[in-house]
């Protein structure tokens, strides 16, 4: 049925873009390769992207952010990436003198104090689906609400993550993983990605119950890893465990970066650079990156938008370790990429204009036809680090 399914939906969607001009304009823009794009000034594709998450907030009947799809239209707000949106709007509107973006981060996080759950967490998935409380869409809400308090001081967002927070080590398992309050119900090495806002919120707060989670969970994670790097229990399905998606890759690594500075860990930060590496070295050498890879690093499918981005991110930060020009390179080459294809979607219908695909080409399997918000939001920080680095070059 799911084969089934995903036909009838690849039909109706290019059937769309033969008659609608600029549906058809894009995907005319998309047969062309990942580098073949113009590249705009870096402020105005960064200007473009949040003008993208603002609509995406405006568009619903709430202050949280949906997503764009070709035939669909807008979905439902979603409270794990408005969430981590929230921080990413402050930096964007501080670093372009823009008070619109702050003003809209500041509404996203009085929104999701309003549908806190009792038990301290949010749900799983969009609004109006009625899904239970999840440990890592909480932790994304944490982060946001992390970024509103230190914005705003108001007391009212560290209490809130608190709460939140004292949850997710509650139901923690023994051997320090999540599962039953977890998405699909498994343990998953992207749990790292939860564990940096508690270490955050430990920073904050003091509360040794968030650290000590925190830290039994990382070691979980550290007995997944491969010595070539790569994470077993990585993807966030189950069919497709054995060769994760680089969105739940670059998850991983990012959110052992933020551990291993919080916690001045270099054996976690080994863990970072070696994953991080083998993939940079791929993309230098290639261009682009697969969608996936296997535990050998043989790549397959098209490439996901949303992972790259956060790969430039963690290359940056390794940049910032370590002072390496390739992880420099690195950042500058795929945000010089991604800002071609974000050109590309200038092409397409107005209310996608500045947002990144799931997948280039926009009909890959990862969010196809889609322009998750998610995708975006990590595009704006990937291009504020690039701003950085460029700076510090001159």
């Amino acid at each position: 049925m799911q084969v089934i399914r995903s036909a009838i939906d690849y039909g109706r969607s290019f059937a769309f873009g033969l008659v609608d001009g600029p549906t058809r304009a894009l995907f005319k823009a998309h047969l062309g390769p990942f580098q073949g794009h113009d590249i705009p000034e870096r402020k105005t594709a960064l200007r473009n992207a949040i003008g993208y998450l603002l609509r995406a907030q405006q568009q619903g009947s709430d202050a949280g952010m949906g997503s764009y799809h070709l035939l669909k239209g807008w979905g439902a707000s979603y409270p794990e990436t408005t969430g981590y949106a929230i921080p990413t709007l402050i930096r964007s509107g501080e670093h372009l003198g823009w008070h619109v973006p702050v003003e809209a981060a500041l509404r996203a996080a009085e929104w999701l104090l309003s549908i806190q759950r009792a038990d301290g967490g949010w749900p799983g998935g969009r609004v109006g689906e009625a899904r239970p409380s999840i440990v890592f869409n909480t932790a994304q809400v944490i982060r946001g609400l992390l970024a509103a308090h230190a914005l705003s001081k108001d007391a009212r967002f560290i209490v809130a993550a608190l709460r939140a927070g004292r949850w997710i080590a509650g139901v923690q398992d023994p051997d320090g993983a999540w599962r039953e309050h977890n998405f699909l119900g498994v343990a998953r090495v992207y749990d790292t990605y939860v564990d940096a806002p508690l270490l955050h919120l430990f920073a904050i707060t003091g509360d040794g119950v968030l650290k000590a989670a925190a830290e039994k969970n990382l070691q979980w994670v550290l007995a997944q890893r491969r010595p070539n790097g790569w994470f077993a229990n990585c993807d966030n399905t189950i069919r497709h465990n054995d060769r994760p998606i680089t969105h739940t890759i670059a998850y991983t690594l990012d959110g052992l970066h933020e551990c291993a500075i919080r916690l001045n860990d270099d054996t976690l930060m080994q863990a970072v650079t070696n994953g991080a590496d083998v993939l940079l070295h791929k993309f230098m050498d290639h261009g682009e990156l697969n969608g996936r890879y296997d535990e050998d690093w043989r790549g397959t499918e098209h490439p996901l938008m949303t992972g790259c981005a956060q790969l430039a991110i963690i290359w940056s930060k390794l940049h910032d370790h370590t002072g390496s020009a390739i992880h420099r390179d690195g950042l500058l080459r795929m945000t010089d990429r991604l800002m071609g294809v974000q050109q590309a979607s200038m092409l397409g219908p107005e209310a996608m204009h500045g947002a990144l695909p799931g997948s280039y080409p926009v009909w890959g399997r990862y969010e196809k036809f889609a322009f998750p918000n998610w995708g975006t939001k990590y595009f704006a920080d990937a291009l504020l680090c690039a701003e950085r680095c460029a700076a510090l070059v001159k």
